[in-house]
């Protein structure tokens, strides 16, 4: 396996990639591990920021948001990911009923985040052809055609950082080790 460089703001390899890094201590007051391996490719991070961003930003709520982001961190079997995404999680109000059923891979409490699940994980496992069943199901839990495009901007945002994780075995940070987790066999 190749080793990553887990850079700092005072060491990243490029100016932009130091004020990336120093951004990220502003808004998270530390460097999330996996930003000190994006850094090597600069606009990898910039784009995995403003994804971000642009997605916590959408007509989606901290439930919804969640359920994206931990579905396709489950189903792509993130080490880093998914206890990180815990934190944050919490940090946004997201209940542990949630957490831990997307975690577990078991229930979620109410009919329309399962529906949510079940249609990202189609849009994943089936790279966008989703059949016209699955998108009317989607539809009928309540949700717009927005956000079917809205789940497409959270996938994109979970294949940056995932398959990042893959390749670089980013270590997973202090504060997120406590949500370690596993895939259920």
């Amino acid at each position: 396996m190749t080793d990553f460089t887990l850079y700092t703001a005072t060491d990243a390899p490029t100016e932009e990639g130091r004020s990336l890094l120093a951004n990220s201590i502003k808004k998270f007051g530390m460097i999330p591990g996996l930003h000190a391996v994006m850094v090597e490719a600069p606009g990898l991070l910039k784009a995995y920021n403003v994804v971000g961003d642009l997605f916590t930003d959408s007509s989606l709520d901290a439930d919804e948001v969640t359920v994206v982001w931990q579905t396709v961190n489950v189903e792509h079997d993130c080490h880093y990911c998914v206890p990180a995404h815990t934190a944050i999680a919490k940090g946004m109000g997201v209940g542990d009923e949630i957490n831990d059923a997307l975690r577990n891979e078991t229930p979620l409490p109410n009919a329309r985040l399962e529906a949510l699940r079940d249609f990202t994980l189609s849009v994943v496992r089936n790279r966008g052809h989703v059949d016209d069943a699955g998108v009317q199901a989607f539809l009928d839990a309540g949700f717009s055609k927005r956000q079917i495009l809205e789940v497409v901007l959270g996938v994109a945002q979970k294949v940056m950082s995932n398959y990042t994780n893959h390749l670089a075995d980013t270590p997973v940070d202090a504060p997120f080790q406590k949500f370690d987790w596993q895939k259920a066999a």
